[in-house]
């Protein structure tokens, strides 16, 4: 069973997610919150795998607890969902740590397969627009040092999959590119993932980008 957050400043927005989520048989909402502040105290006793954030709310803005809540560990995943389609909220969410980021216009089964997705430990921004966004926004990003510094701990095979992942290429591609089944790529991110203690490839492609592994418009 899926245990969602709901956190959204208008009530009705609230009560239509629920109706939709509990409906469903591998989900349930434990919880509700109309701010920011208001979901970190929840979360504080309230055991939760996904939480369902609005990003432009009173009190405290979805981009500053999700980043609280994304520091926490690796539960529960956020999974952004606003009314503004712009690149600086898709890049500020992502960078908090976000692992997806969809619009409130979506069908209801886009939303439910994307709960899902980040339930499961995966993210739901195509990794071509994660690419297009830290290329446009990586001069806000904090240089953490040089590359060997930061990745000591990837295989050389390991390192040129994620290199290919922060170049935009799905799983599919990868395995494509080097000649190896999808599963074997699924295989060497989650060790990528485990090694440097991230969520999911969103946050690993921020991170090859703030340890210099690949630069805005090039590949290295």
């Amino acid at each position: 069973m899926i245990r969602v957050v709901l956190v959204d400043d208008q009530h009705l927005v609230r009560a239509g997610f629920r109706m939709v989520l509990d409906y469903q048989r591998d989900m349930t909402v434990v919880g509700e919150a109309g701010d920011g502040a208001e979901a970190l105290r929840l979360l504080r006793t309230t055991p939760a795998d996904v939480v369902v954030m609005d990003l432009r709310m009173p009190v405290l803005d979805g981009v500053t607890a999700t980043r609280r809540i994304c520091a926490t560990g690796p539960l529960p995943r956020v999974l952004v969902l606003t009314t503004f389609d712009t690149d600086e909220d898709a890049f500020a969410a992502l960078q908090a740590g976000a692992s997806g980021f969809l619009l409130k216009s979506v069908p209801p089964e886009e939303l439910l397969t994307a709960i899902r997705v980040v339930a499961s430990g995966d993210a739901v921004v195509a990794p071509r627009v994660t690419r297009r966004l830290l290329d446009r926004f990586a001069g806000r990003l904090v240089a953490k040092g040089p590359t060997v510094g930061v990745l000591p701990a990837l295989t050389d095979r390991e390192r040129e999959v994620l290199l290919l992942v922060a170049q935009g290429l799905s799983n599919l591609e990868i395995g494509g590119r080097l000649q190896v089944a999808e599963a074997t790529v699924k295989t060497h991110m989650g060790r990528i993932l485990a090694k440097l203690g991230l969520r999911d490839r969103v946050q690993a492609v921020v991170l090859a980008y703030e340890s210099g592994l690949v630069r805005p418009g090039g590949d290295r």
